[in-house]
């Protein structure tokens, strides 16, 4: 008997994972299926190939199987492609073009001039690399398609409980209480708490974490008929930006955001009005670099970080306890790959990978 604690990307895509391989899974939130008081709610995350390391690069690309995979067996498309484009006067276009090429990744470097005719909506003002493997995940949908088919597969469900204690029972497995009163007894739990993981109060020794609330923008097309690509820009601000979906509301849009100037917070004490200076400093980059869009926005919403300070991912076992979080602003395009690497923690099948264990060094950001 495996629980899993949380139903959000990662835990969703874990129980899928462990389901359809057969295990018992029950799979227990504390609200409702795409609730909006964590990680992974909306309609869009970034996939994208460009990273500055050659491992993630080649994570990348396993997750891109896994979603075909997820794909496959839901009958749901959640991974479009649109093509991205890494710029900005700080960022490294021309390493991260070095790297994708040693990794067999298709892509482009191009100049200001050729990359501002092929863009014409987007205010260039520096190299450019495009890939064309990046494209747009819908988190909603995918939680929803995990969800329903670990159910599928025979997993159960238990929504609006809360795990409020945790025991260690004399034989090893776990005592799982929550504030519905409900008991659950399981050889292993798989922790896919996101921001709630410092509250949980599990016998594990965690890093460093930082909790921040993010804010993020949606802005109207001017041409309804452009075609955006996702967009990282690392320059004064580190932004990012890509197809709102329907989170923009009815009319094609782009979602913009700072991937690093979030709120520190609590998962329980997080405000949820969207920072005015943020959306000033959001706004204004979109007026200056992005004359295709009206800076106004025209919808905007908060959600959660939860960073390690290497800005690794977090997926190891101890004891009956496999942790899978924090993801750190990053982890969405990873999510189908992440629940099968939980599910090989969870059932023995694999060790973890040395750069998410729970004791390893804090490593040099190389985002």
């Amino acid at each position: 008997m495996i629980t899993v604690v949380g139903a959000g990307l990662m835990g969703a895509a874990t129980a899928w994972q462990l389901a359809r391989r057969g295990h018992e899974v029950t799979l227990i939130e504390a609200y409702d299926i795409g609730h909006r008081r964590g990680s992974s709610h909306g309609s869009s995350r970034i996939f994208r190939r460009a990273y500055k390391d050659p491992f993630y690069i080649r994570l990348t690309g396993q997750a891109e199987e896994q979603w075909r995979e997820l794909e496959d067996d839901s009958s749901t498309r959640l991974l479009r492609i649109t093509g991205g484009l890494d710029m900005g006067e700080r960022g490294s276009p021309q390493a991260i073009a070095g790297l994708l090429g040693a990794a067999g990744v298709p892509h482009e470097l191009l100049g200001t001039r050729a990359a501002a005719e092929r863009w014409p909506h987007i205010r260039v003002t520096g190299p450019v690399l495009y890939h064309p493997d990046a494209g747009v995940v819908d988190a909603d949908a995918t939680v929803r398609a995990c969800v329903r088919r670990a159910m599928d597969h025979g997993a159960t469900a238990v929504l609006g409980a809360r795990v409020s204690g945790i025991d260690v029972l004399p034989d090893g497995r776990v005592l799982l209480h929550t504030d519905t009163g409900q008991e659950t007894v399981a050889d292993t739990v798989v922790i896919a708490a996101g921001a709630w993981l410092p509250e949980l109060g599990l016998p594990v020794t965690l890093p460093s974490l930082r909790v921040t609330q993010q804010q993020v923008f949606h802005f109207r097309q001017r041409d309804p008929d452009v075609q955006w690509p996702t967009l990282v820009w690392d320059g004064e601000l580190q932004l990012y930006g890509l197809p709102s979906g329907s989170d923009g509301g009815p009319s094609p849009a782009v979602k913009v955001a700072e991937h690093d100037r979030g709120t520190p917070t609590t998962a329980r004490t997080r405000s949820g009005v969207v920072d005015a200076s943020s959306r000033s400093r959001v706004s204004g980059f979109v007026r200056d670099r992005f004359p295709g869009l009206d800076p106004d926005p025209v919808a905007e919403a908060t959600c959660l970080y939860t960073t390690t300070p290497d800005e690794d991912f977090v997926l190891d076992r101890h004891g009956p306890f496999v942790i899978v979080s924090p993801c750190s602003g990053h982890g969405a395009k990873f999510a189908p790959l992440i629940g099968a690497l939980a599910a090989d923690l969870a059932t023995g099948r694999a060790a973890p990978l040395p750069r998410f264990r729970l004791g390893r060094p804090a490593r040099e950001v190389r985002r």
